[in-house]
């Protein structure tokens, strides 16, 4: 142990840990060589310490769950991002929410169900065919309820105390993405994904780690179990607890309850059918009857019993702690279309980030997208194939567009067919005039589709955000979203709460300058479009309205004593001609006095 003692005036400056350690390392070096060297103490990334939750908490702002959400309005909200899939939107938003408002229900009367032995959470299990949108749905809840949210592969995890992935780490995960804050995380989601493949082999004998024993390790977690922060097979978690222990003399065990954490679980389930398909075959249903030949997989997989899964090769315990099961359909050419139509769909957002990152605008043709579903589909991978498509079509105009002075990429249907002759006009400026034209027929194209989408959900939106979409807050919306990568719901938020501030102007004039004013619905409407068209903000709209009527609304109630006034768009078009004709309209009156 080495104790350096540093006696400086009030002038020199104190070192840094790092100058000390460098200082001290020289001074070691030419003392005894490179025999005796630092090590400097280190903590990994993502080590959790009670200290430090113990410092970080009270500033770290807490996430509020939205336990009130009901079923309806979570589908609604899934509606607006997930194509089909109609019966696992139902069956997903309406355990999810009950899950939820059973613990706010718990919590307000703690002695409802105390006495319930054999307390059933409703785990869920999702089965379909890969790019359908299981993640991206479950994703989609957790971000809407407020909620932690973890994502692990079943392949990646072992039995606890074997070597590879615990799962235990999966709470301990939660907790870190929850920012340290325990409770939070105890009522988050775990979503596992590709669990199918976790299913014992009908041929295998001897212990299977790798299969049944994660399922072993899953079934108190999945219950009710409490984990710990720090793993015990954890070194550095190890050496932090001794050396805590060292300076307090105290050994302080945090833990997570998992009590109700819900645990969703997936998988593709490739053979599942075939299994599904000669049980029904062979038993017969309702009536007598069995099942047809030609049924899709999707159908068959609807009929999924618990002994099914247990033939696939889950244990009947494992199987037993996810009493909801939920099948995804598989996704058809113009289910694909419609994804890449869909102005929220991560798809075409992601791509457009990509150019808007070197500062160019792209815009799709609908022939283009037609094109691109075709090509996904032909893949047989879902949604995902969509993003393979697109890669491919685009990636050489990623390439090189961004070294040209180019910023408005339309992709009209050369650009598939001949992408080398289309890239070559484009860099030669042999159809500059062309671009611009194709750029703005798309964007009015992408408008035109967007009003009719907000058009179609108005009484949704409407209610939701507590706005009355008229034409021209619709014909806003449209617009902003066509310059920005958004989605609809948040322009929406955005008009509502501008709107809002708008309003508030004729408090902020009455409360400063003793001046009532009604702004009609034509010039709120037109302080919105400044707003969409990023001309300004509340601030400078407001600084500039007083400067505009200010001291002409301040004279004209001089004048004649009137203090209410009523302005419209054409008045903040022209605030001259508006404030002129109030003194002329005040001089007319009392040159000629209305007869009494």
């Amino acid at each position: 142990m080495i104790i350096v003692l540093f006696i400086m005036t009030h002038s020199e400056k104190i070192p840094s840990p790092k100058e000390l350690e460098k200082e001290i390392g020289e001074f070691l070096a030419k003392k005894f060589g490179g025999e005796v060297k630092i090590v400097s103490p280190s903590r990994s990334p993502k080590a959790l310490s009670a200290e430090d939750g113990a410092e970080d908490g009270s500033a770290r702002k807490k996430r509020k769950i939205n336990f009130d959400l009901k079923p309806e309005e979570l589908i609604d909200h899934l509606d607006q991002y997930i194509v089909k899939q109609d019966s696992a939107k139902a069956i997903l938003a309406t355990k999810v929410c009950t899950h939820f408002n059973r613990i706010k229900h718990a919590q307000a009367m703690p002695g409802d169900g105390a006495d319930m032995v054999g307390r059933i959470k409703n785990n869920v299990l999702m089965i379909g065919p890969t790019g359908v949108g299981k993640t991206y749905m479950i994703r989609l809840i957790a971000q809407k309820l407020g909620v932690p949210f973890v994502k692990g592969d079943a392949t990646k995890f072992s039995e606890t105390g074997y070597v590879g992935g615990d799962v235990e780490d999966l709470v301990r995960d939660l907790v870190r993405e929850a920012d340290g804050d325990v409770a939070l995380a105890e009522n988050g989601i775990i979503y596992i994904d590709e669990i199918d493949k976790i299913a014992s082999s009908q041929n295998f004998v001897g212990a299977d780690v790798s299969r049944t024993g994660v399922q072993r390790a899953l079934l108190k977690p999945m219950e009710e179990t409490e984990i710990e922060l720090k793993p015990p097979h954890d070194p550095i978690s190890m050496m932090q607890e001794i050396e805590k222990f060292r300076r307090t003399g105290q050994r302080e065990q945090r833990t997570v309850s998992t009590r109700n954490i819900l645990f969703i679980m997936s998988g593709a389930f490739g053979d599942l059918a075939d299994i599904i398909k000669k049980r029904m075959t062979h038993q017969p249903i309702g009536f007598g009857a069995q099942i047809q030949t030609g049924k899709d997989a999707a159908e068959i997989l609807s009929h999924v019993r618990s002994e099914d899964l247990t033939r696939f090769g889950f244990e009947a315990e494992f199987i037993g702690r996810l009493p909801v099961v939920s099948v995804f359909e598989s996704l058809t050419e113009s289910d694909l279309l419609e994804i890449l139509k869909n102005p929220n769909n991560p798809v075409m957002q992601s791509k457009k980030l990509d150019f808007a990152a070197y500062g160019i605008g792209i815009k799709f043709a609908e022939t283009v997208l037609e094109k691109l579903a075709a090509d996904a589909y032909a893949e047989g991978t879902g949604a995902r194939g969509l993003v393979s498509a697109i890669e491919r079509a685009l990636l050489a105009f990623e390439k090189r567009l961004p070294s040209t002075p180019i910023r408005k990429f339309p992709v009209t249907d050369k650009v598939l067919s001949a992408p080398e002759a289309a890239l070559r006009g484009m860099i030669e400026a042999e159809t500059e005039a062309d671009i611009e034209t194709d750029y703005q027929r798309l964007h009015d194209v992408e408008k035109t589709a967007v009003k009719a989408y907000v058009t179609q959900r108005k009484l949704k939106l409407s209610v939701k955000y507590g706005i009355s979409l008229t034409p021209p807050h619709i014909d806003a919306v449209a617009e902003y979203y066509c310059r920005h990568i958004t989605t609809v719901e948040t322009v929406v938020q955005k008009v509502k709460q501008f709107s809002d501030e708008i309003k508030k102007m004729e408090l902020y004039f009455f409360q400063n300058h003793d001046i009532n004013i009604v702004l009609e619905e034509d010039a709120v409407h037109f302080f919105i479009q400044q707003y969409m068209d990023e001309i300004t903000d509340f601030e400078e709209i407001y600084r500039r309205f007083c400067a505009d009527f200010e001291y002409g609304l301040k004279l004209v109630r001089e004048r004649i004593g009137r203090n209410r006034f009523f302005i419209t768009r054409d008045a903040l078009v022209d605030p001259e001609t508006y404030i002129g004709n109030l003194l002329t309209d005040t001089e007319t009156l009392s040159m000629n006095p209305p007869n009494v």
